[in-house]
């Protein structure tokens, strides 16, 4: 219905892509659950940037970026944006959290730094690096009990993440799309 009209059509796209799109239009901010006004706030950003969010070709983006910051006398990192992000998955379903891991992948793509908070091992198994807080929750934990790539932590199966991992990397899986993770 709103496909004509890009300034609404592009951000409810965005919305699906997070896992949102059983939102109804019009709904109250008080009534959405902390991940959900998560994913709203990741969506008004993405929203800003077209390049992140129109599937464009990562390798030609970090191009153009280069080719601009020659230009430009700059050198070094280009600006970019750090997102923290505390358990965005809570209450999505699978697919959602594959939609919303994608748009993740985007914002790395694009230069950014993504911190996430997590419980979700499909989140763990696609993060270039974890740091592994223990050995328990509450306050047996706040300790650095591990750190690594997902592969890495597997191999060591001695924190409750570790063995996660090894478990979850031991069983038959899709074969990866992308040879990087999230920041």
């Amino acid at each position: 219905f709103f496909t004509p009209y890009r300034s609404i059509a592009h951000p409810l796209k965005l919305l699906q892509d997070v896992g949102l799109g059983y939102l109804t239009l019009g709904q109250q901010s008080p009534t959405l659950s902390g991940g959900e006004a998560q994913r709203i706030k990741l969506v008004t950003e993405l929203a800003k940037v077209r390049e992140l969010t129109e599937l464009a070709d990562p390798v030609k983006v970090a191009k153009d970026q280069a080719r601009a910051r020659m230009r430009s006398g700059r050198s070094g990192v280009s600006a970019s944006t750090l997102y923290i992000l505390d358990e965005p998955t809570v209450g999505l379903h699978m697919a959602d959290v594959q939609k919303l891991i994608e748009v993740l992948h985007r914002l790395v793509d694009a230069g950014n730094t993504l911190v996430v908070i997590e419980h979700n091992l499909d989140i763990w198994a696609e993060a270039d690096w974890i740091i592994d807080l223990g050995p328990e929750g509450g306050s047996e934990g706040g300790r650095v009990v591990g750190q690594g790539s997902p592969a890495e932590l597997a191999k060591r199966p001695r924190t409750h993440t570790e063995r996660a991992l090894a478990g979850m990397m031991g069983r038959t899986r899709p074969p990866a799309t992308r040879a990087d993770g999230l920041d």
